[in-house]
């Protein structure tokens, strides 16, 4: 069956059994929660706290159960900024993310904050300014499973791409996987300067190999994909990864190496990408 769109301000929409996503127009983020026997597993949680207090009180109108678990697939903070928010809400209920993440949360955060400091004009800057920066309370570095007794969630380490702690979330009875800023459907693959270009491709083709035809992916970003969308992206990272290694072996200079080739996706996302690989 075809899962519904998923639109932008909307609130959750259950894109599989007891499976919502909430897509939000500030950054097209997706923040999903599954739901079991046990309770709700949150992953993801926005850009602040403001917005995910928002975020809950539209959980709220499609179910009341209680949250148990939290999970981070990567310590950007438009995926870790409502952690504080959900420590108050759910106090036993763990925060979990890939070691690496749980290590760079703060700092990763400090440096949003920063910039955000800096453009005062931005209309999010008070509620990203105000918020605190919580970071995992649980952490693993390959798989975590969590249980929530009539199905159970993995957590998977695939290995560097987006960041250096990146995680996927599989709900296999649901044939699921929420795939964090690995996968991203409204904009191209974002290269920050915590990426790893020459890894990502790998992390990738784990990641279709846990997919199949059937399989609905939620990425970090934008409406729900499938297989042939994450294999063609794996494709596209794939040529970055080799261009960049072509262009190193023949000592293309950096200020050259973007203007020296084709690229899969606009030049002036890759100049980070260039720079790292």
């Amino acid at each position: 069956m075809t899962p519904p769109p998923l639109v932008a301000d909307q609130g959750f929409v259950e894109v599989a059994d007891r499976v919502w996503v909430a897509r939000h127009s500030w950054f097209d983020v997706n923040v999903t929660v599954v739901g079991g026997a046990r309770g709700l597993v949150v992953v993801d949680t926005h850009a602040s706290e403001r917005a995910m207090r928002d975020v809950l009180e539209g959980l709220r109108r499609v179910t009341q159960d209680e949250v148990v678990g939290v999970v981070n697939t990567h310590a950007h903070f438009d995926h870790t900024f409502g952690n504080a928010v959900l420590r108050e809400d759910a106090p036993s209920a763990p925060v979990l993310a890939h070691e690496e993440a749980a290590a760079t949360t703060v700092e990763a955060g400090e440096r949003t904050k920063a910039l955000y400091a800096a453009d005062a004009d931005d209309p999010h800057a008070e509620e990203v300014l105000a918020t605190r920066i919580v970071p995992a309370t649980e952490t693993f570095s390959s798989v975590r499973s969590i249980d929530l007794g009539d199905r159970v969630l993995e957590l998977v380490h695939p290995g560097r791409g987006h960041t250096g702690g990146d995680l996927v979330v599989r709900v296999p009875d649901a044939d699921l996987l929420v795939a964090g800023d690995l996968v991203e459907q409204s904009a191209p693959p974002s290269y920050g300067p915590d990426s790893f270009p020459l890894d990502w491709p790998a992390a990738l083709d784990f990641v279709v190999g846990l997919l199949t035809p059937a399989s609905v992916v939620v990425p970090g970003h934008g409406a729900l994909v499938d297989q042939p969308f994450v294999q063609e992206q794996r494709s596209d990272v794939g040529t970055v990864a080799e261009t960049i290694f072509d262009l190193a072996s023949r000592m293309v200079p950096l200020e050259q190496a973007l203007a020296h080739s084709e690229w899969p996706f606009p030049s002036d996302a890759l100049t980070e990408a260039v720079r790292r690989g």
